[in-house]
């Protein structure tokens, strides 16, 4: 057991990365026990951050047990007695699960979701459930019932949204990694603003069973950690075709290559010349020159990929979360008298004002007047785009564009103003819309000394590209911020 002889406490674990927890437990170095007792302490000393909503303190118990298995030499899982956390809307049976909303405040899971089997099958410690924006509608991760979540670097400032409490948990050193759900952003944003490595894989790669949908053709579930090593390995973990989910996939993540291309889009370029973050954006990309072939690509229609997320991703919000009603497992409105009243008061009571806007918005567009002038359209441009990334990729390996315009912005700004708010995924969604790959990785501060992030895009199924990249251009710039 490791302790830190200078004051006679417990090891900082923070400072080591999943793959050193993993590989110190393994060899008995390091135990199971301490190590979660150490994260959870973390978790209670940092509470004011609004990252972590529960804490599983049973988890102790299930770390005894890894340190059982280590003495007695027995075989163990890949992730044999780390703590991870997960994002509130993934099931694990036998706990709390609430999206963040008043709906489900009080629903515990029947079930786990096919990500977390996959978690406990390699012995990992889930030592809790982070704090969401509700239904994972938001980019700020201010819209919860539990409250807002804070910046790990500036309390101030927002933790970036819809999984900000995962990014938070992991960049303030709660955890060493934290599951998130990315359906236009929802894990790159709140990872780059908090200065972590985020992940989304290629539509299909992670099961999304148990995992409660927002967008179905969009929503992917995948790993926040401290270095893009520790991503990687956990997302293998995660991945894998289920026969619970139609929609997942195999995905061999594609090979490697000795050098690599980087494509700038003119597109991005054009746009982000303007924003606050463009120098630091500029300056990297100068500096990565003599690492990568860097060439120019365009995907003509990039700068559409808002406008139809913002259509399609309502629309199957509309559909999915026209379930909770009332009547099956979503709690009931004390004044409902009658069937009506039951759905119309209990969803009004519900739901929060940003899920109540993107319903609105999604019965709009898939209304009988406005479907083919608005939600057809949208997936025929999704079509079109996609196309065009795959014509960019026939060019380079990988696309590298900014995570956000610029830094995290403070609490309270933007709620008042939801296009200002939409207008932060201007550079995450296309991933999305395009089904294909991304990782954010963290590259520079800005003048406030808040974290810019960097993304990579890479063609369907060619994660190992991205994450070798991500992880040269990582060493490159020294800008992992640990």
């Amino acid at each position: 057991m490791l302790c830190n002889s200078a004051g006679g406490g417990m090891m900082d674990y923070s400072k080591f990365s999943l793959l050193e927890l993993r590989d110190g437990i393994a060899s008995g170095k390091m135990s199971s026990e301490e190590i979660v007792r150490f994260f959870i302490k973390q978790c209670e000393d940092k509470k004011e951050l609004n990252a972590m909503i529960e804490i599983f303190y049973d988890s102790i118990d299930k770390a005894k047990e890894i340190d059982a298995k280590v003495s007695k030499k027995e075989k163990l899982g890949a992730l044999a007695g780390v703590p991870v956390a997960i994002k509130d809307n993934i099931l694990y049976k036998g706990k709390k699960m609430s999206c963040a909303s008043k709906f489900l405040e009080d629903f515990v899971a029947p079930y786990s979701a096919t990500i977390v089997e996959k978690l406990l099958a390699e012995d990992a410690i889930i030592i809790g459930r982070t704090n969401m924006d509700e239904f994972a509608m938001g980019g700020s991760c201010e819209n919860s019932i539990y409250g807002a979540c804070h910046n790990a670097v500036d309390f101030d400032y927002v933790a970036g949204g819809s999984s900000g409490g995962s990014a938070v948990a992991v960049a303030s050193g709660m955890v060493p990694c934290a599951i998130g759900t990315d359906t236009g952003g929802s894990i790159r944003q709140p990872a780059s603003f908090n200065g972590v490595v985020g992940v989304k894989p290629t539509y299909g790669t992670v099961s999304r069973y148990g995992i409660v949908a927002f967008a179905s053709s969009l929503d992917q579930a995948s790993p926040i950690a401290k270095t893009v090593e520790d991503c990687e390995f956990v997302m293998k973990i995660l991945a894998g075709k289920d026969e619970h989910d139609g929609t997942s996939i195999v995905n061999d993540f594609g090979s490697k290559k000795e050098k690599y291309t980087i494509g700038i889009c003119k597109q991005i370029i054009d746009v982000f010349k303007t924003k606050p973050g463009y120098e630091k954006f500029a300056d990297a990309i100068d500096k990565i020159k003599d690492v990568f072939d860097v060439v120019e690509v365009e995907v003509p229609h990039i700068s559409n990929s808002l406008a139809c997320y913002y259509i399609l991703a309502p629309a199957e919000a509309t559909s999915n979360l026209a379930r909770f009603d009332g009547v099956k497992y979503s709690k009931r409105s004390e004044k409902a008298k009658d069937l009506e009243s039951v759905y119309v008061e209990s969803r009004s009571e519900g739901f929060g004002k940003e899920v109540k806007r993107r319903i609105m918005l999604g019965n709009f567009v898939l209304s009988s007047g406005y479907f083919d002038a608005y939600y057809n359209k949208a997936k025929k441009v999704q079509r079109l785009i996609r196309k065009e990334f795959k014509s960019a990729f026939e060019k380079c390996d990988c696309i590298i564009l900014p995570t956000t315009s610029g830094t995290a912005f403070k609490i309270g700004e933007k709620l008042g103003d939801p296009v200002s708010m939409y207008m932060e995924d201007l550079f995450t969604v296309p991933a999305n819309i395009a089904g294909i790959p991304a990782v954010s990785v963290s590259y520079a501060k800005g003048e406030n000394g808040l974290p810019l992030g960097m993304q990579f895009f890479a063609d369907e199924k060619c994660e190992n590209k991205m994450f070798d990249i991500a992880k040269q251009f990582q060493k490159t710039l020294g800008g992992e911020l640990r």
